[in-house]
């Protein structure tokens, strides 16, 4: 179990770093942005390519993030029992959740996505807009998004039998959002 252990936190480090990257991601589209409304509004100019760049920054950010999202447990999850369950019960539920939804899921999306990629990538294909990008990379963050999920579920499937084998400590309070 040591040696799981230490994957969970060589796995953990690497989604740390793509949130990281998908945080950065945020900033500069926010940034791309207001410049490209500043220079519209100005010079009354502006680019297909700009617009595109943004919406392939907020693909790297849901794509990149959504692994550390499930890290920081921040993730979405239906509470119809959870909140009525103690430490446990709450490992259990995540458990299950992890291994028969969350892992088959992903699996079939990363499955689905590469060869979209590929072909996107062997194709060159460009954006319809005048001016505007080739679309594989975006279209890259959905595979690499994906596998990342897989990952970081294989970290915190880990992680919950640790912790029900009294050999990892976690966190497990769960505050149920307002409605």
């Amino acid at each position: 179990m040591k040696a799981l252990l230490a994957l969970t936190r060589g796995i953990d480090w690497l989604t740390h770093k793509f949130g990281w990257i998908a945080a950065v991601a945020v900033i500069a589209s926010c940034f791309i942005s207001s410049g490209n409304a500043v220079i519209r509004f100005i010079f009354s100019n502006s680019s297909n390519a700009w617009l595109e760049i943004q919406w392939y920054l907020f693909a790297a950010c849901v794509m990149l993030g959504a692994a550390h999202v499930l890290k920081v447990n921040e993730h979405v999850r239906v509470d119809v029992f959870y909140g009525r369950f103690g430490g446990r019960g709450k490992v259990l539920i995540d458990l299950f959740g992890l291994v028969f939804f969350l892992m088959p899921t992903m699996g079939v999306m990363l499955w689905l996505s590469w060869p979209y990629f590929l072909g996107m990538f062997h194709s060159g294909e460009m954006s319809g807009n005048a001016g505007g990008l080739i679309r594989w990379p975006a279209v890259l963050m959905l595979p690499v998004g994906f596998g990342l999920v897989i990952l970081q579920g294989i970290s915190e499937i880990i992680k919950r039998i640790g912790w029900l084998m009294n050999v990892y400590d976690m966190d497990i309070h769960y505050e149920r959002p307002l409605q």
